[in-house]
């Protein structure tokens, strides 16, 4: 990542000049106070969750956070506090990558505040006096008062700035840079998403007489003013805990669809789709559903499910892993977490193993031995070559699944930093296979793909133009996450090699909830158009989640 991420305490710390006080109240719901620096200087960080700023009355700061998934088994916050400086911070070495914490700081109007967010999402409501936020993945959404007084700099290279707020003309740049001055200006706003979208609203503040009647009350109403909508929070480890199926950005009161977007294999007249289901409350894996429970719709006409598969069918595991020059010296980190991969899974599925370099190599064919598996993987040698994963998840594709005679089920567990040679400044020849030509592959893939993205960035400078650059280290990123998308499965970010044994069992957990659906379809024109799937499973705060159509070819 380009942000440096130091994290000031390990535990909640308080070093306050003046009384403070830290309580759990319940069980993964943590608190405390502590005073504002002479200066108003605040510094918040989050790599595990999201934050959410509030300018309030009172002197003093109040820090919340509440933990979902696994416990950590020490406080999940940490505070410290020099001369001109408090600092909030949630470290992923404390916390896991197994645990989502939501952090709620609520500031006084002085305070001078900047917040850090890797994959979590950014709110802020009031203006403080100096506001930063920068996020990697997450979006930004910021309310400000109607009346308020700030130069604001909204900066979205990728998914764009919207703003319901009364600017001049010229105000944004093609929608992804905006800079805009409310009323008289002088308190700076600076709001930076590497990959996420940015908000902007204003809120009428009951004790200002002077604000403008026709500001959005909420940050939701100025979307829906704009025509903006939240983009989907990335997927990575923390976010499943168990099921290991993605957290949804709000509670359900009752079953919700799949999306349209995607794409599943027509085989003749059979539609077969995979899905995966999750309790939103929980976060978990539902399993024990039955065929009764799931009603499938093709374009809104409810279909007759032909065949029925439950979480329990066994699969055909196939783990793809990197093994390019980037990994090279942790290949014994390597080796241990593709054995955890092995002891994780359940005894009825069938696992094979290909590393990869300038060429797939197969370490295993598949095999429900898993003694001959770890024999196999113990004798994984030290990588040589270039990197070429388009080809090598073709070749998995295309290759080893025709060793697999039967019926069951097909997924890939792909570990890479998704560095093809094709990129610039990547050394050597690249794979054959155009990447898009790869995508449409992967869309009328018969099984599902989960993609483990390994952040090598931080480990290497880029010291000449001629060495990988941040934007190729973004685009390998984004490509493995479009990889998942495709496939059907979660992407996953991996900070580092000594959490993918984690992420492997989170993969393992979330396979387990898997269901397989089979329908002939009413309309039987293939006409190439689209055909929108969308699944409802008949149970409290149930989601299905899955490839979301077809073209009818």
């Amino acid at each position: 990542m380009l942000y440096s991420r130091k994290f000031l305490a390990p535990l909640l710390t308080l070093l306050l000049c003046a009384a403070s006080a830290y309580s759990q109240k319940a069980a993964g719901d943590y608190s405390a106070r502590a005073e504002l620096p002479p200066g108003g200087e605040i510094t918040i960080s989050n790599a595990r969750g999201s934050v959410r700023l509030e300018v309030w009355g009172e002197a003093h700061v109040a820090i919340a956070a509440t933990v979902r998934g696994e416990k950590p088994r020490r406080a999940p916050v940490g505070i410290s506090r020099t001369g001109q400086l408090l600092s909030v911070s949630v470290s992923p070495r404390e916390v896991g990558m197994l645990t989502r914490v939501e952090l709620v700081v609520k500031v006084p109007e002085r305070a001078r505040a900047s917040i850090v967010s890797e994959t979590g999402a950014v709110v802020v409501r009031g203006l403080p006096a100096e506001l930063s936020v920068e996020s990697v993945h997450g979006d930004i959404r910021a309310e400000l008062p109607a009346s308020a007084d700030a130069d604001i700099v909204a900066e979205s290279a990728n998914k764009g700035v919207v703003s319901a707020l009364p600017l001049p003309a010229g105000a944004s740049d093609g929608g992804k840079v905006l800079r805009a001055r409310l009323g008289a200006g002088g308190r700076s706003v600076r709001l930076v998403s590497k990959r996420g979208a940015i908000a902007l609203a204003s809120y009428t503040d009951p004790r200002d007489s002077s604000a403008r009647a026709d500001a959005p009350a909420t940050i939701e109403e100025a979307d829906r003013r704009s025509g903006a909508g939240g983009a989907k929070p990335v997927l990575i480890g923390a976010e499943r805990t168990g099921g290991g199926a993605g957290t949804p950005s709000a509670p359900l009161t009752g079953p919700e669809e799949i999306d349209e977007g995607d794409v599943v294999r027509v085989d003749t007249e059979l539609v077969t789709l995979n899905v995966s289901v999750i309790d939103r409350g929980t976060n978990r894996g539902l399993k024990g559903l039955a065929e009764r429970e799931f009603k499938l719709f093709e374009d809104g006409s409810e279909q007759q499910v032909a065949h029925f598969e439950s979480a329990n069918a066994p699969f055909n595991l196939v783990l793809l892993i990197d093994l390019s020059l980037s990994t090279q010296d942790k290949l014994a980190l390597i080796r241990e977490s593709a054995l955890r991969f092995v002891e994780a899974a359940r005894p009825m599925d069938r696992i094979g193993v290909v590393a990869f370099t300038h060429e797939p190599v197969i370490v295993s064919r598949l095999t429900s031995d898993r003694a001959l598996l770890r024999e196999r993987i113990n004798a994984i040698e030290k990588p040589k070559g270039s990197t070429n994963v388009y080809d090598s998840v073709a070749f998995v594709m295309g290759e080893l699944f025709k060793d697999a005679k039967d019926s069951r089920r097909n997924a890939i567990v792909l570990m890479s930093d998704g560095l093809d040679s094709t990129m610039e400044n990547v050394p050597g020849p690249g794979s054959e296979i155009p990447y898009d030509e790869l995508l449409s592959r992967l869309r009328e893939f018969d099984g599902v793909l989960y993609s483990l993205w390994l952040n090598v960035e931080t480990e290497y400078s880029s010291l000449s133009p001629l060495d990988i650059q941040p934007e190729t280290y973004d685009l390998a990123h984004d490509r493995m996450e479009q990889l998942a998308d495709a496939g059907g499965g979660v992407f996953y970010e991996v900070e580092r090699l000594e959490d993918l044994a984690g992420a492997y069992e989170s993969v393992v957990a979330d396979l387990g909830t898997v269901y397989s659906l089979s329908y002939r379809p009413t309309n039987k024109l293939r006409d190439g158009k689209w055909r929108a799937i969308r699944v409802l499973v008949a149970r409290p705060n149930a989601v299905a989640r899955g490839k979301r159509g077809y073209y009818a070819n």
